[in-house]
């Protein structure tokens, strides 16, 4: 397994495992603030993130972690702000869906569906004004598009030409209505088109064909100081909200279900490394289990560290 490969195995198995082991100590009722899982969607943030400098900036949304683990974001620090816990990369102060550590340019998350696009669009002005060769890179979800600030931010970083990449993880739903009752088409590239972004749609469950992608696109936006739209169609395999599955819900078609279990973003990169011929299971274990070392490591911290002092709770609620 040549070093690439060695990290994006390890990107991957890190999201899935982190995440797995959240789902599974949820109902312990010991992180008391919603998640929101990518289980199902990690070659999105891993192909992107893995073209990264650590002073390019990345900027997400309520369904984070993924970003942030991709991102290079202390894992220790993730466990610990889920759980409210004092040393949590927001002091306990955010949860699940406010995950930052600048250290690696992981910038910020918000929950309100598209409200850091226009943030992360004003970084990447402030990049093009200071003449600085990094890209500025949000992700947000397939009904962030159906929001105006999605359109004020594109009209404005194709305008001004701001070294931006708009990465839209399209999962199809938006909580739990289909992009098919809310698009006349499920290509939504068009609507960066019809402001003169230059796009790509393409299977987001291919960490291979989204490194070498955004490779690519990466390159281009710091040469040129242009914005792109790349739209990565995956899956979210558990419920909008929460660890769980909620296909009893009936909202989900069972085949479509299938053919995207079938189209699982790891089990895709294993057998890319077979059909390469630098498959090898005993390293592939080796990887799972420093990552398994990892987590533990970080959940047991979290578990026994302290909360913030209740004296602390008006700090940083208004600027100083």
């Amino acid at each position: 397994m040549n070093f690439l490969n060695k990290n994006l195995a390890e990107s991957l198995f890190r999201l899935r495992m982190v995440e797995n082991e959240i789902s599974k100590r949820y109902s312990y009722q010991e992180m008391r603030c919603p998640v929101h899982l990518s289980i199902g969607q990690e070659a999105a943030a891993v192909g992107v993130c893995n073209n990264l400098e650590k002073k390019d900036q990345v900027y997400s949304t309520h369904r984070c972690h993924s970003h942030y683990l991709a991102k290079g974001g202390n894992l220790q620090s993730m466990i610990s702000e889920i759980y409210g816990k004092k040393s949590g990369c927001c002091g306990g102060r955010g949860g699940s869906m406010h995950l930052m550590d600048i250290s690696v340019g992981m910038m910020l998350s918000l929950p309100i569906v598209a409200s850091v696009i226009p943030i992360a669009v004003g970084a990447a002005m402030s990049k093009k004004i200071n003449k600085s060769k990094t890209v500025v890179v949000v992700f947000f979800g397939d009904a962030a598009v159906e929001e105006g600030v999605f359109h004020e931010s594109a009209n404005f970083a194709s305008l001004h030409n701001l070294p931006i990449l708009f990465v839209c993880e399209n999962n199809r739903y938006s909580c739990f209505t289909d992009v098919s009752e809310r698009q006349p088409s499920e290509d939504l590239t068009r609507l960066a088109k019809s402001h003169k972004i230059e796009s790509i749609k393409m299977n987001g469950n291919d960490v291979i064909k989204v490194f070498n992608q955004s490779q690519k696109i990466i390159k281009k936006i710091k040469n040129s100081s242009k914005p792109f739209f790349l739209q990565l169609d995956t899956y979210r395999y558990v419920e909008h909200c929460g660890p769980d599955n909620d296909d009893h819900l009936n909202y989900r078609n069972k085949n479509e279900v299938k053919k995207w279990l079938n189209d699982d973003p790891i089990e895709n990169f294993l057998k890319y490394l077979k059909k390469k011929k630098q498959y090898d299971k005993k390293k592939i274990q080796v990887i799972k289990n420093k990552i398994a070392i990892q987590i533990k490591k970080s959940f047991d911290f979290a578990i026994n560290d302290k909360f913030p002092e209740v004296s602390s709770l008006q700090k940083n609620v208004y600027a100083q």
